[in-house]
C-alpha cells in the first residue's frame, strides 16, 4: 500500500527514543524525508544517519527559540514542512493532590505552548500548499484519566481540545490534525513508570507489570513499531478524510468506545 509520503518532509519532535523514534523510522520507511530531533544532538544525528533520507537536529524545544530553530533547520535541509509530529517527554508521575502549583505551568508549557509555537511556524505553508498533517502523540489519559499521571493528563487533554478546534479551522485547506493515544507500549518511559509505581507501592516490578497486563485484552505491551505504523497512516495521503480524531493504540485496554 502506497501511503503517498514519498518525498514529504516530516518533522518528528523528541524522536531520539521511544515512540518518537518509532514514528520517525516508520515515516522514513515510507519514503518521507525525516527530521529527527531531540536535546541530544549526537544521538539525533546518529539515528538520522541510519535512515534513508534524514537529518538530526539537536534542540531544546522548551527554549523560547527552540521551535523556530527546529523548523528553520528542517526547511534548510528539505524545504517546507509537510508533516509535523508533536511529541515530548511526559511530566513526572503524580496524583492530583500531589501536584505543585508551578508544575501546572510546566506541564502546559511543554504539552501545549511548545506545540502551539511549532504549529504556528509550519501551518501557514501547509495551508498555502493545500496539504499538511499534524499529529500529536498523546496518552490514553485523554479519554480515561490515569490517577498516577495527573500532570500528563491535564496537559495532554488541553492539547486534545486545542487540536480538535484547530482541525475544524484548517480542514478546508487540506490540513488534518489528529492525536494518537498510546496505551502500554514497551518503551523506556513505560518501564520507568512501572518502576516508579513499584517503588511507590512496595510491590515488585513483575507484579506491577502483571497487573497492567491483566487490564489489556491482548495480554501484552505494544511494540513501538506497531505504534509507528499507525502514526504513519495518520500522516499519509490515504488518511485525508481523518481529522479531529483521537485514535487509541492500546491493545483494547481502554473501556471507552
Amino acid at each position: 500500500m502506497d501511503l503517498g509520503l514519498d518525498g514529504r518532509t516530516a518533522v518528528v519532535c523528541a524522536s531520539t527514543s521511544g515512540l518518537g523514534r518509532a514514528v520517525a523510522e516508520a515515516l522514513a520507511a515510507e519514503g518521507a524525508r525525516v527530521v529527527v530531533s531531540g536535546r541530544r544532538r549526537q544521538v539525533a544525528e546518529q539515528i538520522a544517519a541510519g535512515l534513508p533520507r534524514a537529518v538530526g537536529v539537536g534542540v531544546d524545544l522548551l527554549a523560547a527559540d527552540g521551535p523556530q530553530t527546529l523548523v528553520a533547520a528542517a526547511e534548510a535541509a528539505f524545504g517546507p514542512v509537510d508533516v509535523l509530529v508533536l511529541n515530548g517527554p511526559g511530566p513526572r508521575p503524580a496524583r492530583v493532590t500531589e501536584i505543585e502549583e508551578a508544575e501546572l505551568a510546566v506541564a502546559t508549557d511543554s504539552l501545549v505552548t511548545v506545540h502551539h509555537r511549532l504549529i504556528t511556524a509550519t501551518l501557514p505553508q501547509m495551508r498555502a500548499r493545500g496539504w499538511g498533517r499534524i499529529l500529536a502523540v498523546g496518552s490514553s489519559a485523554v479519554v480515561a484519566p490515569i490517577r498516577d499521571l495527573a500532570l500528563s493528563g491535564i496537559g495532554r487533554t488541553a492539547l486534545a481540545a486545542y487540536l480538535k478546534m484547530l482541525a475544524a479551522e484548517v480542514a478546508p485547506d487540506g490540513v488534518t490534525a489528529n492525536l494518537l493515544l498510546p496505551g502500554r507500549i514497551d518503551t523506556d518511559r513505560v518501564r520507568r513508570l512501572d518502576a516508579a509505581r513499584a517503588d511507590r507501592t512496595g510491590q515488585g516490578i513483575d507484579l506491577v507489570r502483571d497487573e497492567s497486563l491483566a487490564q489489556i485484552p491482548m495480554n501484552r505491551y505494544g511494540r513501538p513499531e506497531e505504534f509507528g505504523a499507525v502514526a504513519a497512516f495518520l500522516c499519509s495521503d490515504l488518511a485525508s478524510y481523518v481529522t479531529g480524531t483521537a485514535l487509541r493504540c492500546d491493545g483494547g485496554q481502554s473501556s471507552v468506545l
